[in-house]
């Protein structure tokens, strides 16, 4: 039996950002690659950047051009198959979208793992990613791929090796700072056309999710420098969300030169390996 690859991503474009590049190597390779996408994405912006709480915006409308830039990312990604759970997207923590009776969000747990769990029973990847209990930033429908993967896999009749995207902490800090920085230099364009933005909010602490994990604990950094263009294409196609994004900003060569790996944790590990690897599929080759 080949070795097959599975990631269970919230949205469309989610799967672009975080394995994008993991996808084109393993597609290189040889690897079998399926992709689990849990929501249509009714939650992102329309084509006019209008917010789902603009009176115009259209969530089937988003849903729909989601679902062709999904299709040419999963093209150019080389991913074998993509199923949609076709769940809807529940918006972020607090919007009135968590509580639609169809969003994933509100779905029942054993409902959602069962259909997950035939596909992974069709499938039996020897590896499945997935994000850890705080959706690697909070995002509720993050925190419930997270919960009906964990679930998915306790209907299984074998043990896969599990893991959860991450970022090191200390790659995390720098992109803080840019983030910063970006939010200020934009404040300060703002103040020069006499536009004055209201401060945003400051997070309580319980609200503050630590994104990244401590560079000594990730298990598996995957160079992707040799699918960069590819990724950078795969954002690309998800265009209606990503254009605007710190990723399209950097202009192809820059994002070549820093999206270099991609990093996970492993959180089962039935083929008992030990200590750092390079190699998602290290225990199994």
């Amino acid at each position: 039996m080949g070795l097959t690859f599975l990631a269970v991503h919230a949205h469309p474009d989610d799967e672009a950002s975080s394995t994008g590049g993991l996808y084109r190597v393993l597609a290189n390779e040889g690897v079998r690659t399926v992709l689990v996408t849990c929501t249509n994405g009714e939650c992102g912006d329309a084509l006019d950047g209008a917010k789902p709480d603009a009176d115009h915006h259209d969530a089937d409308e988003v849903a729909k051009i989601r679902a062709v830039e999904l299709d040419n990312a999963v093209k150019i990604l080389g991913i074998d198959r993509l199923v949609r759970l076709g769940y809807r997207d529940s918006g972020m923590k607090g919007w009135p979208q968590n509580e639609d009776p169809e969003s994933f969000w509100a779905t029942p747990l054993d409902e959602a793992a069962k259909k997950l769990a035939e596909v992974l029973l069709e499938e039996r990847p020897q590896v499945v990613m997935t994000y850890n209990a705080f959706g690697f930033y909070g995002h509720p429908d993050h925190i419930q791929a997270h919960r009906v993967t964990m679930a998915a896999l306790e209907l299984l009749d074998y043990e896969p090796t599990l893991y959860f995207n991450t970022i090191p902490t200390s790659l995390m800090a720098t992109m803080r700072e840019r983030w910063e920085r970006e939010d200020r230099e934009k404040a300060a364009a703002d103040a020069a056309k006499g536009i004055v933005r209201a401060p945003e909010p400051e997070e309580s602490e319980e609200d503050q999710i630590e994104m990244g994990t401590l560079d000594e604990l990730i298990d598996v950094a995957v160079d992707v420098s040799s699918a960069n263009d590819a990724k950078y294409d795969a954002l690309a196609a998800h265009h209606s969300q990503i254009a605007d994004s710190f990723w399209m900003k950097m202009g192809r060569e820059q994002f070549k030169e820093v999206m270099r790996t991609e990093w996970f944790v492993r959180v089962t590990n039935p083929t008992n390996v030990d200590g750092p690897a390079d190699d998602i599929f290290v225990g199994y080759r």
